[in-house]
């Protein structure tokens, strides 16, 4: 393998290291397109509609505490 392969490599683990990581499962049922179809609308990854859409309702529920 090459230098920079392997440079790269130590890279992504050391900023892999630093994330959590929470795996979301769901029925094979079209949600997941559906997800990433209102992602792609939104301008947004999966990733971060998705983290957002946890934020608003994390800030909604409190607010209704």
């Amino acid at each position: 393998m090459t230098k920079g392969y392997e440079q790269r490599k130590e890279a992504n683990k050391r900023y892999l290291a630093k994330l959590a990581e929470i795996r979301i499962r769901m029925a094979d049922d079209g949600r997941k397109e559906t997800i990433k179809a209102a992602a792609d609308a939104a301008g947004q990854s999966v990733n971060a509609y998705i983290l957002q859409a946890i934020e608003e309702r994390i800030q909604r529920d409190q607010a209704n505490k």
